[in-house]
């Protein structure tokens, strides 16, 4: 037996969490926002809601109905070896964005973004902690760095990401739109190694 004011696992308890995940993102942030607050706010068992999602992750990018698992996305980059993270987290993330499936849905976050504080703060929890604060947190130079000093890194990283975004998919740069995904790897992917690099130190570390 459920417990008394519970939903039962169903059809309508998915959209049920979801519901509940877009309202508690928007109240406490992405960075406050727990599975099992929102379990609380959807009125089910906080095991449904790994059993519909693996993740908070996952969960914020169904809400901002963006068609990409981010957590298998971050696997996949931290697949290869350590001096390849760099070139590989661009290519994923290009691969992502050329996708003809997702690409409208994330140009319309971004576009929203811009005008959104509320979203702008809960896209910042989900970069820091989720996306590029992953793979700071897993890549073995700068897994053991301090708390400041990852938190920069993973900025700088997201600063990278986020020019392309603009520059690609928004404002839509000709040398940008008509170069090769492995031509912007080319490019950028050194530059985002160098940041993941022990030698590298950040002025007043």
């Amino acid at each position: 037996m459920s417990p008394r004011g519970r939903r039962p696992a169903g059809e309508d308890t998915r959209a049920a969490i979801v519901a509940a995940a877009a309202a508690e993102f928007a109240t406490s942030g992405y960075a406050g926002s727990s599975l099992r607050a929102i379990a609380r706010r959807a009125g089910v068992d906080p095991r449904l809601v790994h059993h519909y999602f693996e993740g908070k992750s996952a969960l914020f990018a169904e809400v901002m109905h963006v068609p990409v698992n981010p957590a298998a996305v971050i696997a996949q980059v931290m697949s290869g070896p350590p001096e390849a993270t760099g070139a590989n987290l661009l290519r994923a993330f290009l691969t992502v964005w050329d996708s003809p499936q997702a690409q409208p849905a994330l140009v319309a976050l971004v576009r929203t973004g811009l005008s959104s504080e509320e979203l702008v703060d809960q896209l910042r929890g989900f970069v820091e902690r989720d996306l590029i604060g992953q793979v700071i947190r897993k890549h073995p130079a700068t897994k053991g760095l301090p708390a400041k000093e990852r938190r920069v890194r993973a900025g700088l990283i997201a600063t990278q990401m986020l020019g392309l975004v603009l520059a690609r998919y928004i404002v839509r740069m000709p040398g940008i739109v008509e170069s090769t995904s492995e031509e912007l790897v080319a490019h950028l992917g050194p530059i985002v190694q160098g940041l993941l690099d022990p030698q590298f130190v950040t002025p007043g570390s």
